[in-house]
């Protein structure tokens, strides 16, 4: 296509927002800073690992010897219930009654009350595995607790956010495989950014924005890495970070407790696919943020919304050049180098051995 070789601009409908892209500075030397490459000699129990079975973590709290997925509320959590007594807080041993601020309304030095809960969830007992690592089965037990939880904090909270954080990269203090469960009681900027933008999408066409989309690119098949009868990944058309990849069901779905076993099974199959081609790329364990947005909770404008999820992985052009949002992309516009089209003909390429390679460790 012509946007191979020159600058140009891409429109991100999921959000408004547009990204720049320029595929000559591939050629470009690097002299920048190069990461120390991860640790990949870990045991598979570290009995100071505050994660693992039988461990006491830093909260006080002991870990059950589980055997499987285990969820456990957050023991230093970024949001809180309302009228929390907070064992961590305050002087000495003490716990602190936690009282929400006062709603300003002043133009400029707005805040409002939030209130949630933050829960972590162990993937495995095994301290040296991640997801990618875990069998199809095991990827299974890790959606069914994200459905879980998902379902059960939705009841109370607006919005329910499932994610994770991979590696030292990405600012993950315990290598452990584990992701975090983030709830709070307003919409956030970057869902409220897909839920203004799915709903304006809707109301002009009276169809669903990212069905439509993966249905395009399903037919272009240009930017698609892996699919299935249930999934598509692919690299978004939009995509700002080099190999970051979006995850879509293939019918509508509004949050990951409506799917049915076979669309989980089948998820737990292209999350394995998807993650283990991130590892063969560069033959290093792949970092990466990971997380779902799936319809508000406690709203009635839901029919717009799809269920996806995004996977920001910092890698650029090896396992020890970093991708940074610094510069331009801060002052102006987010930028990248490699084409969406590239860098989705590269994941293609690995997959296949990647596959074959997690099967044949995971039986």
């Amino acid at each position: 296509m012509a946007t191979d070789h020159h600058p140009h601009r891409r429109h991100n409908a999921l959000t408004r927002e547009w990204v720049l892209v320029s595929p000559q500075r591939t050629q470009r030397p690097w002299q920048g800073k190069r990461e120390a490459l991860p640790h990949t000699d870990l045991p598979e129990y570290d009995p100071q690992c505050y994660l693992c079975p039988g461990n006491t973590r830093a909260g006080g709290e002991t870990n059950p010897r589980y055997t499987s997925t285990f969820v456990f509320t957050n023991d230093f959590p970024a949001l809180l219930p309302d009228d929390t007594i907070h064992p961590h807080s305050g002087s000495g041993t003490r716990p602190a009654q936690i009282t929400a601020p006062e709603v300003s309304t002043n133009q400029l030095f707005q805040h409002e009350r939030v209130s949630g809960t933050s829960r972590v969830i162990c993937y495995s007992p095994c301290h040296n595995r991640t997801l990618a690592d875990l069998s199809i089965e095991e990827v299974r037990m890790v959606v069914d607790a994200w459905a879980a939880e998902t379902a059960v904090l939705g009841t109370k909270y607006r919005w329910v956010q499932v994610f994770e954080n991979k590696g030292e990269m990405m600012g993950c203090s315990n290598p452990h495989p584990h992701g975090q469960i983030w709830t709070g009681s307003s919409l956030p900027n970057e869902p409220y950014k897909e839920h203004c933008a799915q709903q304006a999408y809707f109301s002009a066409n009276r169809s669903i924005l990212l069905e439509d989309y993966a249905a395009e690119e399903d037919a272009r098949a240009e930017r698609i890495v892996a699919e299935n009868d249930h999934w598509i990944a692919l690299v978004p058309y939009w995509a700002i970070w080099p190999f970051e990849l979006l995850l879509l069901p293939r019918t509508h779905v509004l949050r990951v407790p409506d799917l049915d076993q076979a669309q989980r099974t089948s998820l737990a199959e292209i999350l394995k696919t998807t993650l283990s081609g991130y590892d063969a790329l560069f033959s290093v364990p792949f970092p990466y943020s990971l997380g779902w947005h799936g319809a508000p909770y406690l709203t009635e404008e839901i029919d717009q919304w799809q269920l996806h999820a995004h996977i920001y992985p910092p890698l650029l052009r090896s396992a020890s050049v970093k991708k940074f949002l610094v510069g331009y992309e801060m002052l102006a516009e987010p930028q990248r180098d490699l084409t969406p089209e590239s860098a989705a003909e590269l994941m293609r390429k690995v997959i296949p051995a990647a596959r074959r390679a997690g099967l044949t460790a995971a039986h």
